[in-house]
């Protein structure tokens, strides 16, 4: 287990993301995967207002309600639920009645009484950001939301966002939700130092590369990639540099006996400050890799190698 900085909140060190519940994974296949991550050692799991908004006939809050209804009937326990604000078709934004809204909304579906985790989904530039550092704090001081976090902000807006909140007196972000894995690897600039020196944890999305680390994704032809909404997206990360990484990895996963997907989370996992990297699943068949990513540990040679043949960064990605 791993203690968020500055809380009471012991998750396991992988997140399960709720993206494509209600969305590639109906509420059936939603409820197997969660029994089966939480069975496994699972109590971490992170969502959105938003999801699955951008699905044809959806308006948001598919994915809180299936987890709502899972943690209703399944009634476990010690259970950190994450959600977000700003993007839900109804809830644009991060104005002070927004937040708090939204906010309502939430608790609702997820059917808790207090959010564990409370990101800002992405920043608002139209809102001063005083507004939605003093609505969160507001949130947490009403008893709504445990603890306030962040993700897609600048490490210039976080760290605004940490110099208000001491101001005003109300909670500040204990962790930063930022797209961060072996082919991307940007935030290691500014969002990690960052964290480092304000005791904030990473948790971070698109572990695996949107299904690129995984290794099934071995071609820029998404053409000539298995059908799946992700394909496409993959794809673009199989270039020679790319196809480098999942072969270091592929030689890390045999020493281990485990997928290149758990090596990959398994090297994020070993990055400072990181809490827990946040992975989905759409099948049964994919929460194995998923849990042995949060329980594999690599060597620090391991480490080192997976870290050399990932030093590049696509321009474009």
């Amino acid at each position: 287990m791993t203690r968020i900085a500055r809380t009471d909140l012991d998750v396991f060190p992988l997140a399960l993301g709720g993206n494509v519940f209600g969305w590639t994974a109906d509420r059936d296949e939603s409820f197997a995967i969660l029994d089966a991550f939480h069975a496994g050692g699972g109590d971490f799991i992170d969502t959105a207002d938003a999801y699955s908004a951008w699905v044809p006939g959806h308006t948001g809050g598919e994915s809180e309600r299936i987890v709502g209804a899972w943690l209703a009937d399944r009634r476990p326990q010690g259970v950190t639920v994450a959600t977000k604000v700003s993007q839900h078709p109804q809830f644009r934004g991060l104005s002070a009645t927004t937040v708090r809204a939204a906010a309502e909304a939430s608790l609702e579906r997820l059917g808790v009484e207090a959010i564990d985790l409370y990101f800002a989904h992405y920043d608002d530039a139209e809102t001063p950001l005083e507004e939605t550092v003093a609505a969160f704090g507001q949130l947490v001081q009403d008893g709504l939301v445990r603890y306030t976090a962040v993700s897609n902000y600048s490490a210039d807006r976080i760290r605004e966002w940490v110099r208000i909140a001491r101001d005003l007196g109300v909670a500040e972000p204990v962790a930063i939700q930022p797209h961060y894995n072996l082919v991307h690897r940007e935030i290691e600039a500014d969002i990690v130092p960052l964290a480092s020196e304000s005791g904030i944890g990473l948790v971070p999305y698109f572990s695996l590369a949107k299904g690129f680390l995984t290794g099934k994704y071995r071609s820029t032809d998404a053409g000539d990639t298995a059908p799946s909404p992700r394909a496409a997206a993959a794809a673009q990360y199989a270039t020679p540099q790319g196809l480098q990484i999942l072969e270091v990895a592929g030689r890390i996963a045999a020493a281990h006996d485990v997928s290149i997907a758990s090596v990959a989370l398994a090297w994020l996992r070993a990055k400072p400050t990181v809490i827990a990297p946040i992975a989905s699943a759409s099948k049964l068949s994919q929460v194995p890799d998923l849990l042995a990513g949060g329980t594999v540990d690599l060597t620090a040679a391991e480490v080192a190698d997976l870290d050399d043949v990932s030093e590049w960064t696509p321009s474009d990605m």
